[in-house]
């Protein structure tokens, strides 16, 4: 079998635990969120390994390591309109440009991948799988600028019936919190959950895992974040004092997992947190000059796509590498990071849904 066909009932295998119990309780192993750019940091390193001649087996292994989910033939059409294409330049000098048209991805963060590194982390075992955040980044037309949504976990949504990869469908759920969808459905609920919520078309999906973010940033040489509060939180096992911190990966992962040890306990703190990571993992990678260091750009390309699961139409080096290719031109000071504007839900004070008709405002601007 091969590996994209082992990856096809990866959405069955996904089945597992949501994020909280009942009445709020919180999880302590929350889910990550590494950095709403990991997968473009990911598409560049692999670009540059591509274009500094990497041994083929080094290029083959690299390959192989991603995972990858056919989203597109499981959904079918039953989906928002895909954007419009841009029409490629005439009289371009490159056989094959890069795309410039917007484009939409799904970043969930998991602990879906089992194992020793991935349990010492927090992460989850071979029965189950979470996703407790997620984010959509957008990157507009001529892919000089983006747009990252954070999607709170609390969010309760009518959750859409989903496809199986053995046949059937999960039933349509109403009033249920957003996390569960990758939980009974894997991938493609999560991406299906998230096109009912938006009504945007996802282009692509990314998915990454504790150990595999905690890798990556160690091999970039850790990140730089200023934090405006003390920080201490006995479920992330994270105490900072306020402000600049470098961190190396196990407490850069205990940063985005961080919750009850900053503002009001809420979900909303910790994605404030996150999407500092998400700049200082962007700003991280730019400034990394792997170009001149080819031991370290491989690691950092291992690290990278040994932690990634994507859709069919990421699941190589050479299509990551024209993803990277295409933004090229977007740095870190023209991403802007928002949350979904959402309110207490009336149902439950722990749980929050999205607020009208701002969500939709937002969203639109998307499509």
């Amino acid at each position: 079998m091969t590996r994209h066909e082992e990856q096809g009932d990866a959405v069955g295998r996904a089945g597992g635990r949501a994020g909280e119990g009942a009445g709020g309780r919180v999880d302590g192993r929350a889910g990550l969120r590494p950095g709403a750019l990991k997968a473009a940091g990911v598409a560049l390193a692999a670009a540059l390994v591509a274009g500094l001649g990497t041994a083929a087996w080094a290029y083959w292994r690299l390959d192989g390591n991603i995972e990858s989910v056919d989203i597109d033939n499981a959904l079918g059409d039953d989906r928002p309109a895909k954007a419009v294409a841009t029409p490629t330049p005439s009289g371009s000098a490159s056989a094959s440009p890069a795309p410039t048209g917007a484009v939409n991805i799904l970043v969930l963060g998991s602990d879906s991948r089992s194992g020793e590194e991935n349990r010492e982390l927090g992460g989850g075992d071979s029965t189950g799988a979470r996703s407790d955040t997620a984010m959509v980044v957008h990157v507009d037309a001529g892919r000089t600028t983006a747009t990252v949504v954070s999607i709170p976990r609390d969010t309760l949504v009518t959750r859409p019936a989903c496809p199986l990869p053995g046949g059937g469908s999960t039933s349509v759920a109403y009033g249920a919190m957003f996390n569960t969808a990758y939980a009974v459905g894997g991938p493609v609920c999560a991406v299906k959950t998230v096109e009912s919520l938006t009504g945007v078309r996802m282009d692509h999906y990314v998915e990454v895992d504790f150990s595999g973010f905690a890798e990556l940033v160690d091999a970039l040489g850790g990140v730089t974040v200023t934090t405006d509060e003390d920080i201490d939180d006995e479920d992330s096992h994270l105490r900072l004092a306020a402000g600049v911190h470098h961190l190396d990966g196990a407490r850069a992962l205990a940063l985005a997992r961080t919750r009850h040890g900053i503002g009001d306990g809420s979900d909303l703190g910790r994605i404030g947190l996150q999407q500092k990571l998400v700049k200082a993992l962007l700003e991280r990678i730019t400034a990394a000059g792997l170009l001149t260091d080819p031991v370290r750009l491989y690691a950092v390309a291992d690290a990278a796509t040994g932690s990634l699961t994507t859709d069919t139409g990421l699941d190589s080096l050479g299509e990551l590498a024209e993803l990277g290719r295409s933004l090229k031109g977007l740095s870190p000071g023209r991403v802007r990071t928002l949350t979904m504007p959402v309110a207490a839900a009336p149902s439950d004070p722990n749980r929050v849904v999205a607020r009208e008709p701002a969500a939709s405002a937002l969203w639109k601007s998307l499509r």
